[in-house]
């Protein structure tokens, strides 16, 4: 009896532990002559991790490089985008010639060519360390590179023989946000809803916009490429429009990648930095599910008006977002922010006024279904 009372209360624990959500977070800083940066992740609520980052402060002498990858069906593509999207960017001729804009739109473009055959089955099957019972494919633990980690490694990505030479890719996706920063030149290239947000005397203004199934623009090549709408989402299965994987919807052989009913192609979004410009959040959908663009802005100069580190202000920002139970959804999903504020500038954060001491913006953020107002585009 004794024994059997043990092992109950053993089992009562398990399920107890089990139903919280995980807080550990991965956190990193960093900085040099352009930028300071923090970031953190955490996953929360979720039975699994599958959020990835990027950050990459010297991506070379002059530039650096900042993503945030939010997986779904699984875990793997958002970890090989973290792992090979900011290599692709330096490999092509593009970025050698100072159009950053052109190279990384041709950076999400190769991820889904690399995911396929052989050597993408192979690569893909290193990065986790389970099977997953739907598509065969291995995973694990979400994979966060170190900005100490080298980015100038050979990989020419040559074709490989195998059993799985005709896989056509992962059924699983991610989306893409990526900053790259030279100079005064600020580029942001997105896939999906993942934001980025820069801070303008204290205004928050979109840098991207959210990919969403029922905006007109992404419904005309959705139903054009044979698929259909239903409750919101891509042949009533995805939510986004946009995504680096998800190759079941990428299978026209007579369309070009950038007229697939779920396509990779990245909005690309060129923005020369003034003395205004304090710094920029990107952050999975997360985090935006919880907190407007102006809203993080705010809560960002609160913490750092504080003293605090910025990586102390990110780390707060995902508590702040976690929800208490799972009963709504909001503050249920997993959460990672990048902050990155511009040293070059040289000029200190001031603390932000309310948003009623604030100019009206001229023009409505984004034009995603989840867009907040009072957020706007800067000029």
């Amino acid at each position: 009896m004794i024994a059997e009372v043990k092992e109950l209360r053993l089992v009562l624990e398990w399920v107890y532990i089990s139903a919280l959500p995980k807080l550990e977070k991965f956190s990193e800083d960093g900085e040099n002559g352009r930028v300071r940066y923090g970031l953190s992740s955490m996953q929360g609520w979720r039975a699994t991790m599958e959020d990835a980052h990027a950050a990459y402060p010297d991506l070379d002498a002059s530039t650096s490089f900042f993503g945030v990858y939010d997986g779904h069906g699984g875990k793997v593509v958002a970890k090989f985008c973290a792992k090979y999207l900011h290599r692709q960017v330096l490999k092509n001729e593009a970025y050698a010639a100072g159009d950053i804009g052109t190279s990384v739109q041709k950076a999400f473009f190769r991820m889904d060519e690399m995911m396929r055959g052989q050597r993408g089955w192979r690569e893909l099957a290193v990065l986790g360390d389970k099977i997953n019972k739907f598509t065969g494919m291995i995973e694990g633990l979400i994979w966060s590179p170190r900005s100490s980690e080298g980015n100038d490694q050979a990989d020419d990505w040559a074709f490989e023989e195998g059993p799985h030479s005709d896989f056509t890719g992962p059924t699983s996706g991610s989306t893409a946000c990526v900053a790259i920063l030279r100079n005064n030149q600020l580029v942001v290239a997105n896939a999906g809803d993942s934001r980025c947000v820069i801070s303008r005397k204290g205004q928050a203004y979109n840098l991207s916009r959210d990919h969403k199934p029922d905006l007109e623009l992404e419904k005309e090549r959705i139903l054009k490429a044979g698929g259909f709408i239903h409750a919101g989402r891509v042949n009533g299965s995805l939510n986004l429009a946009r995504a680096i994987g998800d190759m079941e919807f990428k299978q026209n052989k007579f369309l070009p990648a950038e007229k697939q009913i779920v396509t990779a192609s990245p909005d690309i979004n060129t923005v020369e930095l003034c003395d205004d410009d304090e710094f920029i959040v990107l952050a999975c959908d997360g985090i935006w599910d919880c907190m407007s663009s102006q809203q993080v802005v705010d809560y960002v100069h609160r913490t750092t008006g504080l003293g605090k580190q910025v990586v102390c202000g990110v780390r707060e920002s995902l508590d702040r977002c976690l929800a208490p139970t799972t009963a709504g959804g909001e503050g249920c999903d997993n959460m990672t922010m990048i902050i990155v504020q511009f040293v070059q500038l040289k000029k200190p954060l001031q603390s932000a006024g309310s948003a009623d001491e604030r100019p009206s913006p001229t023009e409505e953020a984004g034009t995603g279904s989840d867009s907040k107002a009072g957020e706007s585009e800067p000029k």
